[in-house]
């Protein structure tokens, strides 16, 4: 399995990162109404072992390339990854309407990790399929305990 990676760099690995973290750059700027996601989380633990998953994660997708892999084309799996993304803004959008309920919660939390994990299966990187399994876990403890 290791032999078939390589050490390069994957433009497309950026992209969806950075179109992931958009939202967030907008967040830490500017406060959203309600503002919940500000406050003090439960799960300290949890939020750094996710976070140290967050940056093997990003480093995996953007780093490590499967050499058995075309150019990216609209698979089924980067369609879902796109569906995800969708979403997660569709999450973003109702949280600074001041909404804040359970279903705008998971609306932040699972899409983003599932869009992570469908670009990571498309481009058949099953080391940043890993990270991004434990990422998603972390991720959804902090955002149940901490919010529903």
């Amino acid at each position: 399995m290791l032999k078939k990676n390589r050490f390069g760099f994957d433009i497309w690995g950026l992209v969806i990162f950075l179109t992931v973290m958009f939202p967030n750059f907008i967040w830490f700027a500017v406060p959203a109404p309600n503002d919940i996601l500000r406050s003090e989380s439960a799960t300290i633990i949890i939020d750094t072992i996710g976070s140290v998953c967050q940056v093997l994660l990003i480093g995996s997708l953007c780093f490590i390339i499967n050499k058995e892999i075309d150019k990216l084309r609209f698979s089924p799996l980067i369609i879902m990854a796109i569906i995800c993304i969708v979403l997660y803004f569709a999450g973003w959008m109702l949280y600074y309407s001041g909404i804040t309920d359970p279903f705008v919660i998971i609306f932040l939390t699972l899409p983003p990790c599932l869009a992570f994990i469908f670009f990571a299966l498309d481009r058949k990187n099953i080391i940043a399929v890993v990270p991004a399994v434990c990422f998603t876990v972390c991720h959804l403890i902090y955002g149940i305990v901490n919010f529903i």
